[in-house]
């Protein structure tokens, strides 16, 4: 007699469900998930390549250059979030925001693929930067996009959380935190790669706000990776405004439900 273990089954579905929707799954193993909860140093990582990845230098939404030198009037921004493909159109679609890409930073691979940033040994996240003119919409309005846009409490992933409830045989009243999705890894982390000591301010000053409203709300510790931005480098061109080239395409991007006031945020430049 053959005897099927239901729960092994379920865990080849889900398995084979994100090789289907999810092409960074395929790139784990399960030898080795625990090794993308940390990223790697400097003298670990891959050393990379000097030829960059080509993309197309016209966006392929709002048709403004996706490659610089761009207009000396607009301000970057640099943001991960977890898949950058949701995190780049929510950009995209805002008013005042004039490019957007989609790359890897933080990490020392240079010029890393795909693959080699899913794969952990670059260090590097998935970002999205963000091209846009200050005069129409201020840094601290696209932080606010950030920090509702997302969980910044989850560390090295960025997942749904579901709470269900059930009573049990006592009649008593039960709950268990599940979470839903397939960003895991040093590559999904919540950052902020600033560009001057004015936003780094803004950034720091709109953290701590937004961590009293989250600890009203029951959530942790923000994890967010804050830092100077360094080299940003172009994801394949494919990945650029993914979802606007894949309508049905993923997208896991989620937020806490807590709202942060514009109060909380301070001022920059732009609201003075």
């Amino acid at each position: 007699m053959i005897v099927i273990n239901t729960k092994s089954v379920g865990l080849l579905t889900t398995l084979a469900t994100l090789l289907k929707f999810h092409p960074a799954a395929a790139f784990w193993s399960m030898g080795d998930m625990s090794s993308k909860q940390h990223t790697v140093g400097k003298e670990t990582a891959l050393p990379g390549r000097k030829e960059a990845i080509k993309v197309s230098s016209k966006h392929a939404v709002n048709g403004n250059p996706t490659v610089g030198p761009f207009p000396n009037t607009m301000q970057l921004a640099m943001f991960g979030m977890g898949c950058f493909w949701g995190v780049e159109k929510k950009f995209w679609k805002t008013e005042g925001v004039y490019s957007t890409q989609v790359g890897y930073s933080g990490g020392h691979t240079e010029n890393p693929t795909y693959k080699e940033v899913c794969n952990g040994k670059t260090g590097h996240n998935e970002v999205a930067r963000i091209v846009f003119d200050p005069q129409k919409i201020s840094y601290s309005s696209l932080l606010q996009m950030f920090w509702e846009g997302h969980n910044p409490t989850q560390g090295m992933r960025q997942e749904r959380e579901k709470v269900i409830f059930w009573l049990d045989i006592m009649g008593e009243r039960k709950e268990r935190q599940l979470f839903e999705g397939n960003d895991r890894g040093t590559q999904y982390r919540s950052a902020i790669y600033f560009y001057s000591p004015e936003q780094k301010q803004l950034v720091e000053s709109s953290r701590d706000g937004y961590q009293q409203e989250l600890s009203k709300s029951g959530h942790g510790q923000i994890t967010t990776e804050i830092q100077k931005a360094g080299e940003f480098y172009y994801a394949e061109d494919y990945h650029q405004q993914y979802l606007h080239k894949n309508t049905g395409g993923y997208c896991g991007l989620s937020g806490t439900g807590v709202a942060c006031p514009r109060g909380l945020k301070g001022k920059d430049k732009s609201e003075l």
